[in-house]
């Protein structure tokens, strides 16, 4: 088949990467894309947020299947548009994107079906939101309701900071509309996972888990962003753990959903906190993580093509035999620019790429584009996915390390941490 991938960063380039291996897949292309996408797909220069120009260039290409990467073109309608022309499309619908796109959605689905979740209340007034703040106490969680590039969400340590994250985003100062409500939220102490399903309608395929790393510095210090690294799977799951979660949260989820005539189809990413009362479920994705998926890619075995068109035409369980998550271990460490989360330069040479794809590593372009002149340069904040797969974390985290090292880019960092409570 002829697979479109919609987006440009290191997901879609583990995606693109991924499916292009697949035995049924005839070619690859993708929209945007990036320079490091070009290697194993053909990418054509339509912006994520053009769903009609999205829309022709699919029919253009006569694709058979559109895989959509982010957020925002799903809960913008993307998946929507994709199957009133007739498209086969692996992601879910604008009203079941809801789970992502708007958290006050996302907190009352959880209350109206009584799954595992913090304590919460909904807010559009300052004043409203100071006074729950006061009376709940810190730490507390403050959250944007819409998107916010994953750089919506303040944990609080004292009342001043949660009120000032209340105030700014409520103002719209930092998120503009996505602020303009909020959800305030109990504080869970614990341990996150992340964890994955393959999904179609009432039916589903366990991905398995990762887990990410949002401080931007060492030893989980500094401010959040939209991930530094990730391994997989995550050193809390457990066989026992991975079949509670699927009872008790991912079946409740998408029976509810499609008991609301919201039917799920697509990969629904479960952000969960290992409590002392057991998970909590923290928030819903309803795309790949980013660098979560870089790492699930590199652990997938089978047709992976054959599976998203399985469950976009709601035959999932006909796939089943199609797939299966080697039993190893994966790292990727992303390389960002000096600077993120906060400002940073564009623009910045990047070389010994080609060196640092080598001795079983694989570097994902997350931020990226060719300047004039040829060269391969920084274009945002996270800008490399450096990935590595081993028989345990210990081994792929010293390959990705290795190949890190083989990059040659002054204005780059990254955390020398990943995967630390493992390896």
């Amino acid at each position: 088949m002829n697979i479109l991938v919609i987006g440009s960063g290191g997901r879609e380039h583990a995606l693109c990467w991924r499916l292009k291996q697949s035995a049924s897949c005839k070619a690859v292309h993708c929209a945007p894309g990036n320079p490091g996408i070009e290697s194993v797909a053909t990418c054509h220069a339509v912006s994520v947020d053009d769903i009609n120009g999205l829309v022709a260039l699919a029919q253009k290409l006569g694709v058979d299947l559109v895989v959509v990467g982010p957020e925002a073109p799903l809960v913008a309608g993307v998946a929507d548009a994709m199957r009133a022309a007739g498209i086969a499309t692996f992601g879910p619908s604008k009203a079941a994107a809801q789970l992502e796109g708007s958290k006050a959605f996302l907190k009352d689905f959880f209350a109206r079906h009584k799954l595992p979740t913090a304590a919460y209340k909904t807010f559009t007034d300052a004043d409203a939101a100071y006074a729950y703040i006061d009376a709940m106490g810190a730490p507390i969680v403050v959250k944007t309701s819409g998107l916010a590039a994953g750089k919506g969400v303040t944990v609080a340590m004292t009342t001043g900071e949660a009120k000032e994250a209340a105030r700014e985003m409520l103002s719209g100062a930092l998120f503009g509309d996505a602020g303009r409500t909020i959800v305030i939220e109990e504080f869970l102490e614990g341990e996150e996972i992340s964890y994955f399903a393959i999904c179609s309608g009432t039916d589903f395929l366990p991905l398995g888990s990762a887990q990410d790393h949002k401080r931007v510095g060492d030893g989980d210090t500094g401010p959040n962003t939209g991930g530094m690294g990730a391994y997989s799977p995550a050193r809390l799951m457990t066989p026992a753990l991975e079949k509670l979660v699927n009872e008790t949260i991912i079946q409740p989820t998408l029976d509810g959903m499609a008991a609301e005539g919201n039917p799920f189809h697509g990969v629904l990413f479960a952000g969960l906190m290992m409590t002392k009362q057991g998970p909590k479920l923290l928030e819903y994705n309803v795309r790949f993580g980013d660098p979560e998926c870089q790492t699930l890619m590199m652990r997938l075995t089978g047709d992976f093509a054959a599976v998203l068109m399985a469950a976009a035409k709601g035959q999932l369980a006909d796939a089943k035999k199609d797939f299966s998550m080697k039993d190893t271990h994966s790292v990727c460490v992303v390389m960002a620019a000096t600077g993120y989360p906060g400002a940073y330069k564009k623009g910045t040479v990047i070389r010994g790429l080609e060196q640092a794809n080598t001795d079983g590593a694989i570097v994902f372009h997350a931020g990226t584009k060719r300047s004039a002149d040829g060269h391969i340069v920084a274009d945002g904040g996270r800008v490399l996915g450096v990935s590595a797969v081993a028989g345990d974390v210990k081994t792929a985290r010293a390959v990705a390390y290795a190949a890190v090292d083989r990059v040659e880019w002054p204005e780059g960092f990254c955390r020398r941490d990943i995967g630390w409570r493992v390896a």
